[in-house]
């Protein structure tokens, strides 16, 4: 598993980053998010407001996103609480990019399943196009990074870039993906065999009756 990169609070990091506000829209975003916990309860908004403002932060940069340390800063004066517990959650969810990232981040699934399954096709496919993990292209698309479970064991192998899955990879699906994502194009999101979510491919193997309607199996009994 790739360790994930730190940016450091260098000067030219707070004197782009050190004025950061949210937009209107954000800031009346934060405002309904912080209003859903009790009076005094209000640091339990953090992850939400961290989350709101990496978008903030991707959407002027252009990129996914990723939390330079004046932002954290931010977000914990926001909440009224010390910086170092703002920081403790941002360094603890993979979700939060403490680094620059590409506009696509692309986060392979390393773990037993993905593996048995072909993760490293996937990271086959990756290296053919020019990735490496920790890193990201020169040209500021694509962001590689190895990472835990994501969650969709039964549709291994799979990645998650940006806040998409893509499922069922193999070193061509993936290559596909990643040939739409440098064209401009949205490629197939989920599973990319014939299958519905997590259904077995090629269709159900039991209750087939129910694919159509709500069937009363009582009388089978």
């Amino acid at each position: 598993m790739a360790e994930a990169g730190r940016a450091p609070a260098s000067p030219e990091i707070r004197e782009r980053w050190g004025n950061f506000a949210w937009t209107a829209d954000n800031a009346k975003t934060a405002k309904d998010i912080v209003a859903r916990y009790p009076a005094g309860r209000q640091k339990s908004a953090v992850i939400p407001l961290l989350d709101l403002a990496q978008r903030q932060v991707g959407a002027e940069t252009e990129t996914q996103g990723w939390l330079p340390i004046p932002v954290i800063e931010f977000v914990a004066a926001e909440l009224g609480m010390p910086y170092i517990r703002a920081y403790e959650v941002a360094t603890f969810y993979t979700m939060f990019n403490l680094a620059p990232v590409g506009c696509h981040h692309v986060q392979v699934c390393g773990t037993t399943p993905c593996m048995l399954r072909g993760s490293d096709d996937v990271l086959a496919a990756c290296y053919a196009r020019g990735l490496k993990k920790g890193h990201t292209t020169t040209d500021g698309l694509f962001t590689l990074t190895e990472v835990e479970c994501l969650g969709a064991c039964a549709n291994a192998p799979m990645v998650q870039i940006n806040d998409d899955n893509y499922e069922d990879l193999s070193f061509e699906s993936m290559t596909a993906i990643l040939d739409d994502l440098a064209a401009g194009r949205q490629p197939r999101i989920g599973p990319q065999v014939e299958r519905k979510t997590s259904c077995p491919e090629g269709g159900p193997t039991t209750l087939k009756e129910m694919v159509k309607e709500n069937h009363d199996y009582r009388s089978d009994w």
